[in-house]
């Protein structure tokens, strides 16, 4: 069977270490492209080597020698300019098409760029995929805006951040943390604001003050000004907002969202929505020969396929990216040797959102109002608040029935840890809701969130026992557990907790 796989981010080579077995045995051909010349990696942790937090090497994301030692063709700096559906081969920008039995696209997204006066192109990166913006302004999205990002602040000065979503917030904490002075400016009043209400949003806010970053709320931003630079070409100095507020800075970055790359796809007249529109098999909706994972992909019913908007969209994460690779993989082995089809794709682990840098983790909807009437015969969700502004925290819980269907914990660690697992089983909260807000209490001897059950890395699914069981194993360091458990290999807002974990088993072994 020959597979091509379009795109080579994580999730593709997730897919790809997933399918090795039938590679090697021959049962499958695969041929992975990619635009970009570098070994792929980790997109979620280039913020981090752009501070110099991290160094280029724990980026990696796959030793592409050993895959191409197993058999798979790697096509590194070319790029897919056309899919001919009818012939099933993939046209490239050189060399001869490549035919395909199975055809997965896996091209991410990119990145949202406002329309601001004086922001213009000066050409394309070194992929050829995305424009380059003028410099001092940049969209984090690839190792080129990382490598640009790590030479401007190498040397201190000032960062403006627009957008204040988790990964706006994460940045401007990196670039803090740095010694950058960092303003982050936002359209809207609170940061988060899809995933906090206007509580949790003020004392998130406080925090990022506290850090030491000018959060500029209400920024609608119109423009930026550029200056002329030492070497003649034009650079950016200034963020301007709709009510004329100047807002300085040696670099700007922008943190607006993403968009699922589905030029490939429309251009061969696949159905998209908010990516390609796939089926709960992942299949195209206007084609079963081609799949779609990752940020690309757009998962709904079928019920839908005449629809002029579907509803949903990519879930912008690389947890749920993962286990779509895992699943597809699977199928198309089980098709590769003529077994029985496995069970449809599910997404049944319900998103959490988390803030690396300060303990922010929210889910569901948490915008209702406990104090709003409620119709007679109607019976309206449940709410527990707790606040203390002053120290930093805050938490929300909303039920139904009992059971948790929205959360948010600001400043409490422990309390949302709980609540993240009690949320992803859908699980009932005890009647008496302050035992939840006990666990962060200053006592050593305050129980620990969960047992062995406990899900520490969303994005791979791995529990605190399997963590534990490596431990026993030998690995003592969070790059040990990472390689035997893949924990903390995915947007590493577990890593603190694998080491929290390390120290107490290393204190008290199991």
């Amino acid at each position: 069977m020959r597979v091509v796989v379009v795109g080579f981010g994580p999730v593709a080579v997730r897919f790809a270490e997933e399918l090795l077995p039938q590679v090697r045995d021959g049962l499958v051909a695969l041929t992975i492209i990619g635009a970009e010349r570098e070994d792929p990696y980790n997109r979620v942790l280039t913020a981090e080597y752009a501070v110099g937090e991290a160094e280029r090497g724990d980026l990696d994301m796959a030793d592409t020698a050993e895959l191409a030692a197993s058999g798979i063709a790697i096509l590194r700096g070319r790029r897919a300019i056309a899919i001919d559906r009818e012939a099933r081969t993939v046209e490239l920008d050189q060399g001869a098409p490549i035919g395909y039995d199975r055809l997965v696209l896996a091209t991410g997204a990119r990145a949202n760029v406002p329309r601001l006066d004086g922001l213009h192109t000066v050409g394309r990166d070194s992929s050829g995929l995305d424009d380059r913006l003028v410099d001092g302004v940049m969209a984090l999205r690839s190792l080129d805006d990382a490598d640009r990002l790590r030479e401007l602040t190498s040397h201190g000065g000032s960062a403006v951040v627009l957008g204040a979503g988790v990964l706006g917030i994460e940045l401007a904490l990196l670039l803090a943390r740095a010694g950058i002075a960092v303003r982050l400016a936002h359209f809207g009043p609170i940061p988060m604001s899809r995933q906090l209400d206007r509580g949790s949003g003020a004392v998130t806010a406080a925090v990022l003050a506290e850090a030491g970053i000018e959060v500029v709320p209400h920024a609608r931003a119109e423009a930026i000004v550029t200056e002329e630079s030492a070497a003649g070409s034009r650079r950016f100095s200034a963020l301007v907002s709709g009510d004329g507020k100047r807002i300085p800075g040696d670099v700007l970055i922008l943190s607006c969202g993403v968009t699922a790359r589905d030029d490939l796809a429309v251009a061969a007249d696949l159905r998209t929505g908010r990516g390609v529109l796939v089926d709960e098999r992942l299949r195209s909706f206007s084609d079963e020969s081609v799949h779609a994972i990752g940020d690309c992909a757009h998962m709904a019913e079928r019920a839908h396929l005449h629809d002029a908007a579907v509803p949903g969209a990519p879930s912008g994460l690389i947890g749920p990216g993962w286990r779509q690779a895992e699943w597809l993989a699977r199928s198309i082995a089980a098709d590769a040797v003529g077994a029985e089809q496995i069970e449809a794709f599910g997404e049944d682990v319900p998103a959490v959102v988390s803030v690396k840098g300060i303990d922010v983790v929210a889910a569901g909807d948490v915008d209702v109002d406990p104090f709003a009437p409620v119709p007679r015969g109607e019976t309206g969700p449940g709410v527990s608040m707790w606040a203390d502004p002053d120290h930093g925290a805050y938490t929300k819980m909303v039920t139904r029935d009992g059971v948790l269907t929205g959360f948010v914990s600001v400043g409490m660690p422990r309390t949302g840890a709980e609540l993240s697992v009690l949320y992803a089983r859908r699980g009932e909260l005890p009647s008496d809701r302050s035992l939840l807000l006990r666990l962060d209490a200053d006592d050593d001897a305050a129980p620990r969130a969960t047992g062995r059950d406990e899900t520490v890395c969303v994005c791979n699914a791995v529990t605190a026992g399997a963590i534990e069981d490596a431990v026993t194993d030998g690995c003592d360091t969070v790059a040990d557990v990472g390689s035997c458990t893949r924990a903390g290999t995915g947007c590493g807002t577990c890593r603190g907790r694998i080491t929290r974990m390390l120290e107490e088993l290393e204190a008290s072994p199991l």
